[in-house]
């Protein structure tokens, strides 16, 4: 008799790409996933699973390249965010369809975050298409919807790892899947003490003595090849993983399979095939270690 699994999907941009390779090894172990929630990246995967079209779906983005990427991409510079996503979310409607969540044959929600409201939305009702589109939102990155009238964004925001939402679900462990991997036991959590001097500061002494007068320092030059994207990505992942990590202490999952945020960057969706893969290692390892 196969064992029933809650699954909860991490947000995370393109890492999610390797829930599609932990949801491959869960069913080839002989695991029924029988309610699935996700936040962001892992509110898509879990609903093309649900929806039946994951096959589908994973052939279409290991064959992704940067130059497709680019294409789906529908910049939004002049609004509130970079990217529309809407030529992405109508082009994954091959695999979402018109589909309504209540019609799914497993449970399923999305989450997403009512940004003015400040609380989280369960989409558990309603056009699968909608309720991912709305917690695929990456503040910054992906423009928010309106949906009756609430401002929605990702919902990785407020719940990066869903386990909530399939907690009554009867199911006999439930496995979560992070996307941002814990802190490394040699790693304190705690805060760093720093001084605001520049690195530089001796540099400057030495320039002082040779001057008459007091200059003001200037600024430190930031990294050539600092992009916005990656400044958005790593506050992101920051947060949601503190946040991530005092959830999940609060309803511990029975797995936890944690993708390193060095996986790869939030859009970084050309490197689909190389995320799976690790998906199904790191799942593979977790399940061995659980004993399953």
């Amino acid at each position: 008799m196969s064992r029933r699994v809650a699954l909860a999907l991490g947000s995370g941009g393109a890492r999610g790409f390797a829930h599609i390779g932990a949801i491959e090894v869960l069913e080839e172990r002989g695991f029924e996933v029988s309610a699935v929630a996700g936040s962001s990246m892992g509110a898509l995967v879990g609903g093309v699973m649900a929806a039946g079209r994951l096959k589908a779906f994973k052939d279409w983005a290991v064959a992704l390249k940067q130059r497709d990427v680019l294409r789906l991409i529908d910049p939004k510079w002049a609004a509130a965010g970079a990217m529309g996503a809407d030529r992405l979310i109508n082009h994954l409607n091959e695999f979402l369809t018109d589909i309504e969540i209540e019609n799914l044959p497993i449970p399923y929600t999305a989450v997403a975050t009512d940004i003015e409201a400040r609380r989280e939305v369960w989409f558990q009702k309603g056009l699968l298409r909608t309720a991912i589109r709305a917690s695929v939102a990456i503040p910054g990155v992906i423009t928010p919807v309106v949906v009756d009238g609430r401002l929605l964004a990702d919902g990785g925001l407020l719940n990066p790892v869903p386990i909530e939402p399939t907690a009554a679900s009867g199911a006999d462990l439930t496995v979560a899947v992070s996307l941002q991997a814990p802190r490394p036991a040699q790693e304190p959590a705690s805060p760093v003490r720093a001084a605001a001097a520049p690195q530089w500061v001796e540099d400057w002494r030495g320039r002082l003595r040779q001057v008459l007068h007091t200059r003001e320092p200037k600024a430190a030059a930031l990294p050539e090849d600092l992009r916005i994207g990656t400044v958005l990505g790593l506050s992101l992942d920051a947060m949601q993983d503190l946040i991530a990590r005092y959830r999940m202490a609060g309803l511990p999952p029975d797995i936890h399979i944690a993708v390193p945020v060095s996986a790869s960057g939030i859009l970084d969706f050309h490197r689909a095939a190389d995320l799976v893969v690790l998906g199904r290692s790191l799942t593979t390892k977790a399940l061995d270690d659980a004993g399953y």
